[in-house]
């Protein structure tokens, strides 16, 4: 066995044991995980939430593609873009920007993905609720480990990333300027 055989990624567990469904498989209830997680009552510190504004707010995602991998979405679980109402979707971009520039002030990201995934042939994987994929990336993240192993390696735990972004988050659901 190589080393690389034996590289602890455990925060993986779950995602592979779920068949790359964590969180994509509605409850009994047919709600989301994210429905899940604002109805649990946790602290944000322990759901990992970043922020709130009225109608949308940001999570860290569970299962990230690089360190610091955010995700806004509105608190109403509806599917698809058409489905925001106008004051949601008013505020989803300004707190998408706001995610942008906290994270390129606090991560020091070389660019940042931003993206929606709508329906599971687009790789939606919790397609009942509409989510925005703000992700930091840096030259040589994708490295040999993600195109040889499907894996990544994070160099920070999810909870401490998760307290600089709410730190750095701007007070107001205008970006920072």
């Amino acid at each position: 066995m190589t080393p690389l055989e034996l590289l602890w990624n455990g925060w993986r567990a779950t995602y592979v044991q779920s068949g790359g469904a964590a969180g994509g498989v509605p409850s009994d209830d047919g709600t989301s995980i994210f429905t899940r997680i604002l109805r649990s009552g946790l602290p944000d510190t322990e759901s990992h939430i970043v922020h709130r504004g009225e109608l949308v707010f940001a999570i860290m995602n569970a299962f990230p593609y690089s360190v610091g991998h955010v995700l806004v979405l509105p608190f109403r679980e509806i599917g698809d873009l058409e489905d925001l109402t106008v004051d949601e979707a008013a505020e989803l971009w300004p707190t998408v920007t706001s995610a942008v520039q906290v994270l390129k002030s606090v991560m020091n990201p070389g660019g940042v993905n931003v993206g929606i995934n709508l329906g599971e042939p687009a790789g939606g994987s919790v397609r009942q609720h509409l989510h925005v994929h703000v992700v930091p990336r840096w030259i040589g993240d994708g490295n040999f480990m993600t195109a040889t192993a499907n894996t990544r390696t994070l160099p920070e735990a999810l909870p401490d990333t998760a307290a600089k972004l709410r730190a750095a988050w701007p007070t107001s659901t205008a970006p920072v300027t």
